[in-house]
């Protein structure tokens, strides 16, 4: 999964330590998913959402069409 998270977080001036504290989740966690190694379930992916202050999750998270085929 390919994600705006990086580009949306760093546009705001948000550090990933503070976007963690916020969604209540690991530094680490922001950095697997900036990276692409972590998947965030619906309500991360949701709470992460608001906080870059963004309408859709499809606006910051983007599924890969080959992994969706894949997937079937």
């Amino acid at each position: 999964m390919k994600t705006k998270v990086r580009y949306l977080r760093q546009e705001m001036g948000i550090s990933q330590q503070d976007l963690a504290k916020k969604v209540n989740v690991a530094r680490q966690t922001i950095s697997a998913l900036e990276h692409g190694r972590y998947n965030p379930s619906l309500i991360l992916a949701y709470q992460i959402t608001k906080i870059l202050k963004q309408e859709k999750i499809e606006d910051v998270f983007l599924l890969d069409e080959e992994e969706e085929i894949n997937d079937l």
